[in-house]
């Protein structure tokens, strides 16, 4: 078919402006009305610079009854109102688009975000909610162009075209200037709406500058120039002669039904060819097809029936050149709705069904609303044919409302509602209630329940309704129970399946409510089928073995494991492993090669497991021909058998075809690089050997090596193994022994040179006779990390003699050799104790007590005084003991506190006669009391005074006390009778040498200080026969020395003995000593010793709670012989 005729140009060409309006675009005025229904959508508005537009919500009057309120919602989300979107009291919603604040028109891009959109609304009548269908809401907007004209050159009469391309909201309209003048309107000028101009004919007045104006709501846009140049015809060499060219083709198009369609096919050719289309399909053109110029197809308003191939063909006059080029035209179709669902109104428990078809090109999609929300088909709510048929089982209260169907395709949409009205009647029973489900097995559940509470005796029955609780499309079924029955047993369900289910109770009214849902889940059953099987080979004695898991309705339950069975194919023993059922894959390790195993698998839940799968034949791959020596023996292993021995097993290389004839076991210590330490075993055709006569505790290394006929193998890769621990075969070593005190000796050593193992626990022996039975001496032991110690509770001046050894977890090894000590010998000072001291200070208290008094009393009896002659510092003839000047050293608390037994309770209160006023002053006197020397403050003082208060010590001998006048002097008269026979022993002895310092201090006379000088009628030996004596001072903080110095009286340095002596009391005074003790010295052994484990340089550290001494016993003797304590000191 061929159109020739140009006189139709000027109309066809005012038709196309027309046309070109029309784009499925709403464009609007300064101000519009857009309703929004429930029909066809979805709608597009486009907004141009100050203009505005009202979406209003039409449904209203579909909605049964007054609205009660209109909700709009914008992308699916609650609409926030802006300057310039807002919503009007009657419900509909105001939109405009505000204009850039520099005039321009183009769109402020924060009004961009607010105002496009997705709109629809939502009315909420008496009935339910109503849902419009979706309004897009876009700004316009126009884009720079993405394609320009391209400048040519044409012969006269040829056929010149230009082509532009831009977007835009709303679609642009697309004109063309000549030298910047509009092209005016005629037959040789073609403008297609898609920005294509052909000029044909082309004379020499065409040439010239020609550009593509773009014109839409939001502006005006203008391509480049392009050239249009006319040449003499004939003078293109490229042109004459030239066979047919189709220069513009015909493109694919896909447009909505009504809209515009312009298909363009230009040929060239010498001469110029005519141009024909045809359908493909043999099929009419339509008659409402027109051409546009020449060669252009024009579909006013495109249908469906328009849809196919168009064939274009340009033929050369009077010849059978042509050329050919087809397009596909497809035409949508929005969907419209042929039948809409009708409103219903139905008792309860009752049955409903909406029925909607719609067509559309393509098919459109139905879906439900239900009160303008998505219905998801489940149970008694059924969706069938397709969507077209809406199916409500057991109606409620809850089914009530607007149902809506919704038809959707590629070209639009379209919607239709109905009402669904639930008729309730009076006296209808209440729903059951307490309704449980408890799965009996995999396949059955037994559902129980109540009878209702409000007109129970009405029912005539009851309605058993269950289904799958997960998923969508379920079905729903039900059972009809009699009236006197509340369970059922509900067979024939799925295992490892959630169900839920419902009780409905019916009387001569009508039916109930449906009861609370009970959701129930089924038990697990076996595996109903095996998992697919399949089997490779890595290697030719592995087997890969890989299955699928299985489906859920094939696994009836959570698998739990798999079971695999494998042997080979003609025998009888089966081998079976099982992997967890997370596992799908296994390899079968150590098989025979070339030969055929049979395979198969079996699945199992907590129910146990399903039948198996059909054995599947494998067939091993052959080993290959090895050339060259054997390989190095596979899966070696060893184990430790003793302390001296290890057992050594290794099996016969992998993928090897030689003949093997020995083996060969090479070791050595480990890490040691002097092969005179290497040792070779050659072991026979056996796999294992026992290796003997290696170190205890020593870690070794093997390899072993493969042997064939006549050719070695290489060795294997290294096993690295320790031999077990064993007893010490050597005692500790350097054992050193000092003595610190008459009662302590220090004890040095290290570690065993063979430990044989990891040291627990050092024993220590010792005794003051070395003839005595083992078991007789007395143990110590300490921690395996201790290495010095000291021993308690010894005796003075005595030989003790030593020996050591040490433990690992296996046993005790072997004693060390003996070793002697003489611990020092006990001085004066060593026999006084605190209790001593004690004894001394209240003795020598009462003795000046009883002095006093008997002076006192001689005095007073006296008719005249006398003056006594001064008393010599110096020795008396005959009696050169007779005389000692003492000074009270400290005392304890203690000794005071028994001082101020002795004294009145309240003296502050208690006032003497004025006869013992005089009295106290003499006997202040004679005790020699000097009060001008009070500057001196000694650090040892005695506490004579009560602790609040004055006391009478603080004004008999105080500093505050004033000079009484010249210091009488005692005389013999004073003494009792040396015929009494008494003997007043006054131990009044201060021992400068208590003081801590050593040094010797003149002796300050101050408050709480007393100086006596009196004469003792008895020498010391009272003193020197006791010798559990023992002198402390409380204040002495100096820890104790290895050595102790001399303190003999007369012989040494006395202040040297008194600072010995006084770090001596002041140790055991911390302390608390006891008969017998040992003391732990955390310290790192010395620096004789040597440590393996240790590296140079590392500090040897030892925890402060590492000694934890134990009880000592005797070595050997039951727990019930007697020992000596033992206590430990941080």
């Amino acid at each position: 078919m061929a159109w020739g005729d140009a006189g139709r140009g000027p109309e066809l060409l005012a038709l196309t402006f027309c046309l070109l309006a029309v784009r499925g675009e709403l464009l609007l005025p300064q101000e519009t009305t857009v309703e929004l229904s429930c029909g066809v959508g979805p709608l597009q508005v486009i907004l141009g610079p100050e203009q505005a537009t009202v979406l209003n919500c039409s449904l209203a009057a579909a909605a049964a009854g007054h609205p009660s309120r209109v909700i709009w919602i914008k992308d699916g989300d609650t609409l926030l109102e802006h300057d310039h979107l807002r919503q009007l009291p009657n419900g509909s919603l105001w939109l405009s688009q505000p204009l850039a604040p520099n005039g321009s028109d183009e769109a402020v891009p924060k009004a961009v975000g607010v105002i496009e959109g997705s709109y629809s609304c939502f009315v909420h009548g008496p009935l339910g909610v109503l849902a419009s269908q979706a309004t897009v809401v876009k700004l316009a907007r126009l884009t720079d162009f993405s394609l320009h004209p391209e400048s040519q050159t044409v012969e006269e009469n040829g056929t010149a075209r230009f082509k532009c391309h831009i977007e835009g909201l709303p679609a642009p309209i697309i004109t063309w200037e000549k030298n910047q003048v509009t092209l005016p309107q005629e037959p040789r000028l073609i403008m297609l709406p898609n920005g294509v101009l052909q000029i044909l004919d082309v004379q020499e007045g065409d040439a010239g500058s020609y550009r593509c104006v773009a014109t839409n709501s939001a502006g005006q846009r203008f391509s480049q120039d392009a050239l249009l140049s006319v040449a003499r015809r004939g003078s293109l060499a490229s042109t004459t002669g030239q066979g047919v060219v189709i220069v513009a083709a015909p493109e694919n198009t896909t447009v909505v039904s009504g809209q515009i369609v312009v298909m363009e096919c230009v040929a060239s050719g010498d001469p110029t060819p005519l141009v024909s289309w045809v359908r493909k399909d043999g099929k009419p053109i339509s008659a409402d097809v027109v051409v546009l110029g020449r060669t252009n197809l024009l579909i006013a308003h495109a249908q469906p029936r328009h849809s196919g191939i168009y064939l274009c063909r340009a033929n050369k006059p009077l010849t059978r050149d042509f050329a050919t080029a087809s397009a596909e035209l497809r035409v949508l179709a929005a969907p419209a709705i042929l039948q809409a669902p009708e409103g219903l109104s139905r008792t309860r428990a009752s049955t409903a069904r909406f029925v909607c078809r719609a067509s559309g090109d393509p098919r459109p999609a139905l879906r439900w609303l239900h009160d303008g929300a998505p219905l998801r088909p489940k149970g008694r709510v059924k969706v069938q044919g397709g969507g077209g048929s809406l199916v409500i089982t057991q109606i409620g209260l809850q089914d009530a409302g607007y149902y809506q169907c919704v038809a959707e395709n590629s070209a639009g949409t379209a919607c239709a509602a109905a009402s669904l009205v639930v008729v309730v009647r009076e006296g209808l029973p209440s729903a059951p209630t307490r309704v449980t489900a408890t799965p009996l097995s995999s396949s059955a559940v037994l559902v129980a329940w109540e009878r209702p509470e409000l007109y129970s005796e009405q029912i005539i029955g009851f309605s058993l309704h269950y289904q799958k609780a997960r998923g969508m499309h379920n079905v729903e079924y039900q059972f009809a129970v009699n009236n006197d029955t509340t369970e059922l047993q509900v067979r024939d369900l799925e295992p490892n399946t959630d169900y839920e289910f419902y009780v409905v109770a019916y009387s001569q009214l009508g039916a109930s409510r449906t009861s609370t849902p009970a959701l129930v889940h089924t038990l697990d059953d076996v595996p109903s089928a095996a998992p697919q099987l399949s089997l490779s080979s890595p290697n030719p004695s592995d087997i890969m073995v890989a299955w699928l898991p299985l489906p859920p309705s094939l696994s009836n339950g959570q698998v739990v494991k798999y079971k695999i069975e494998y042997g080979l194919g003609k025998e009888d023993q089966i081998f079976s492993t099982e992997v967890p059922g997370n596992e799908t894959q296994l390899t079968l390790n150590s098989l025979q090669p070339n030969k055929v195993y049979r395979v198969r698998i079996s699945a199992a839940t907590s129910a146990g497991f399903g039948a198996a799968s059909q054995w599947l034949q494998h067939r091993m791959p052959n080993m290959p021909i090895q050339r060259g020596p054997p390989l190095p023996p596979a899966h070696v292993h060893a184990e430790s058998n003793s302390s001296t021995s290890i057992w050594l097993w290794w099996k016969k290389p992998d993928f090897t075809t030689v003949k093997i004839v020995n083996y060969t076991v090479r070791f050595s210590p480990w890490g040691l690089r002097n092969t005179s330490l290497v040792t070779y075993y050659t072991s026979s055709s056996g796999e294992d050997i026992l290796i003997g006569g290696l170190k205890p505790f020593t870690k070794y290394e093997f390899a072993v090596q493969s042997h064939g006929v006549d050719m070695d193998g290489p060795f294997g890769s290294v096993m690295e193994l320790s031999t077990l621990p064993d007893r010490p075969s050597t005692p500790p070593s350097d054992l050193q022994l000092s003595p610190l005190t008459p009662s302590t000796v220090r004890l040095r050593w290290c570690p065993p040179t063979e430990p044989n193992g990891e040291i627990v626990e050092y024993l220590i022996l010792y005794s003051n006779n070395h003839t005595r039975p083992e078991h007789q001496w007395t143990l110590l032991t300490t921690e395996g990390n201790i290495f010095s110690a000291e021993v308690h509770g010894l005796e003075s001046d005595t030989r003790y003699f030593f020996k050591m050894g040490a433990r690992t977890e296996v046993g005790p090894g072997p004693f060390s050799r003996l070793q002697d000590v003489i611990t020092l010998q006990e001085k004066l000072s060593d026999s006084l104790d605190m209790h001593s001291v004690t004894g001394i200070i209240v003795g020598v208290c009462l003795g000046l007590l009883c002095l006093l008094a008997c002076m006192c009393a001689g005095l007073r009896r006296s008719s005249h005084r006398e003056s006594l002659p001064g008393l010599s510092s110096t020795t008396t003839t005959g009696n050169p003991t007779l005389y000692a000047r003492a000074r009270l050293g400290p005392t304890s608390p203690p000794g005071a506190h028994e001082l101020e037994s002795l004294v009145h309770p309240h003296l502050q209160d208690w006032s003497p006669p004025p006869s013992d006023v005089e009295d106290r002053a003499e006997v202040h006197s004679l005790m020699g009391g000097g009060v001008s020397d009070c500057q001196g403050h000694s650090k040892r003082k005695i506490s004579w005074a009560p602790p609040i208060g004055q006391s009478w010590a603080a004004s008999w001998a105080g500093c505050e006390l004033p000079q009484a006048g010249p210091r009488p002097a005692l005389t013999r008269a004073l003494l009792p009778p040396a015929g009494t026979g008494q003997t007043l022993l006054l131990q009044a002895l201060v021992y400068e040498a208590i003081k801590g310092n050593g040094r010797k201090k003149s002796p300050p006379t101050c408050r709480n200080q007393v100086e006596a000088e009196v004469i003792v009628h008895s020498d010391f030996s009272a003193s020197k026969e006791n010798p559990d004596l023992h002198v402390q001072d409380l204040e002495s903080e100096d820890p104790l020395r290895p050595e102790a110095p001399d303190l003999i009286s007369g012989v040494g340095d006395p202040g040297q003995g008194a600072a010995w002596l006084d770090r001596e009391l002041g140790g055991y005074a911390l302390a608390a000593p006891r008969p017998d003790r040992l003391t732990c010295l955390p310290e790192a052994a010395s620096t004789s010793c040597s440590y393996p484990d240790l590296q140079p340089g590392k500090v040897l550290e030892i925890p402060g709670d590492s000694c934890q001494l134990k009880v000592p016993r005797p070595l050997g003797a039951s727990p019930g012989l007697p020992g000596s304590p033992v206590s430990s000191s941080a």
